[in-house]
């Protein structure tokens, strides 16, 4: 039997490593848009840290991000390593971080119930990770091809995972009675 204190800690290891699971597994399921791939990524990562909460949220994603960094294929395309984060994904990935938490921090202050609070929680989300991806993307291409190559053609692609997210959350809330 497990101590209290390390019971207490397998919990979070074990929730962590499975959101890093669907993190990676969501990387997969992409349309191969250049110089960044349209993915599912971005609705788990905001499930992800809606469901957990911002710290195990973030948490989470940073784990994922680990994976890919020491070589684990978790990336789109199977890809991993150091490269990946330093290519045009690499604040897209980064932005993870922040929109899982704000995700959370969102979800906890009851923005997950109800349609229109619960897309707004997806599109803040898609906003943050957008804010570090396009950052990033326009340090390689400048900041008007960052706009065309990074969020124009994903606009229609966010607008349609706020609306799933959304959905989804309003199901699991008639399920539970809310």
């Amino acid at each position: 039997m497990l101590a209290p204190a390390k019971a207490s800690l397998l919990r979070p290891a074990l929730l962590a490593l499975g959101g890093s699971l669907a993190i990676a597994a969501s990387a997969q399921i992409q349309l191969p848009v250049q110089p960044v791939p349209m993915t599912m990524q971005s609705l788990v990562v905001l499930l992800v840290g809606i469901a957990y909460g911002p710290r195990l949220g973030a948490a989470t994603v940073l784990l994922y991000l680990g994976e890919g960094l020491c070589g684990l294929p978790v990336f789109a395309g199977f890809r991993a390593g150091p490269a990946v984060l330093a290519g045009p994904t690499g604040g897209f990935l980064l932005g993870f971080v922040p929109a899982a938490a704000l995700a959370g921090w969102l979800a906890a202050r009851g923005w997950a119930h109800g349609v229109w609070r619960s897309a707004a929680l997806f599109l803040a989300g898609h906003a943050a990770l957008f804010a570090c991806g396009l950052a990033w993307l326009a340090t390689l291409v400048g900041p008007s091809q960052a706009i065309a190559l990074g969020l124009l053609p994903f606009l229609p692609g966010t607008a349609l995972k706020a609306a799933l997210g959304s959905v989804l959350l309003r199901a699991l809330d008639a399920r539970r009675g809310g």
